[in-house]
């Protein structure tokens, strides 16, 4: 999650939200990213989600399962808060937690 996470800042941190509604290449690879991290935190264990409650689990998992389930209805404006607000949060959280050299 952290991995894709900080993807995802350092292609928003490049474009603009101008770029972003202009250009489906990137579009589609924010939502494929938030895809991916919405399916690792799927994968986290009950126990670790309850003990990082500053974590927004299941709405990071329904993100994935609405890009995945209901990709014709994407919402571009709620992808760009996503990516640009949300995610530097979690990617935040998450570096307070995990180590800084994992194996």
């Amino acid at each position: 999650m952290l991995d894709y996470g900080r993807r995802v800042m350092e292609r928003t941190a490049r474009i603009s939200r101008a770029n972003f509604e202009a250009d489906e290449n990137i579009q589609l690879a924010i939502t494929y990213l938030l895809q991916i991290i919405g399916e690792a935190a799927g994968r986290v264990s009950k126990g670790a989600c309850g003990q990082h409650p500053e974590i927004d689990w299941a709405n990071i998992v329904s993100m994935r399962n609405r890009i995945v389930h209901d990709y014709r209805h994407i919402d571009l404006d709620v992808v760009w808060l996503t990516a640009t607000v949300d995610v530097p949060r979690l990617v935040a959280h998450l570096e307070a937690f995990l180590p800084s050299d994992p194996p």
